[in-house]
């Protein structure tokens, strides 16, 4: 089966751009209710996963994080504790489900590594748990 079946198009994932200030990163995963986003170069390539925490622990790192950070901090100088691990576009869903075990979603790139969309852990359940047709 064709992964291509299970992704959410880039044009429907909130993501963040590197470049975007924290006061922007947070208004967008805000929006939303999400815990982590992708974050993407402004080339379309991925750069990793932004959360909740990481911005959290990267404020308070910071003497003041009142002092106008969240304006003028950009996501890019936040340290990420872990980022998902993206797979190409042409893997198999065995492969995907493994990258799954630990990730909430998984980041597509193509061969140039420009991000493409994401397959959520709850396709690739849905996939592995459906029965087989068995009219084809």
């Amino acid at each position: 089966m064709n992964i291509l079946f299970y992704l959410v198009p880039k044009s429907n994932v909130v993501y963040v751009y590197d470049d975007y200030t924290i006061a922007q990163a947070m208004a967008v995963m805000e929006k939303d209710r999400y815990g982590s986003v992708p974050v993407l170069a402004r080339d379309g390539s991925y750069v990793g996963t932004l959360s909740e925490g990481d911005i959290l622990w990267g404020l308070k790192d910071r003497s003041d994080p009142c002092s106008g950070l969240l304006e003028h901090m950009h996501v890019r100088q936040l340290r990420r504790l872990r980022d998902n691990q993206p797979v190409n576009i042409n893997c198999t869903m065995e492969q995907l489900a493994h990258t799954a075990v630990n990730q909430n979603f998984i980041p597509v790139i193509d061969d140039d590594r420009i991000f493409i969309g994401i397959v959520t852990r709850k396709s690739i359940l849905n996939y592995f748990l459906e029965p087989e047709d068995t009219n084809a």
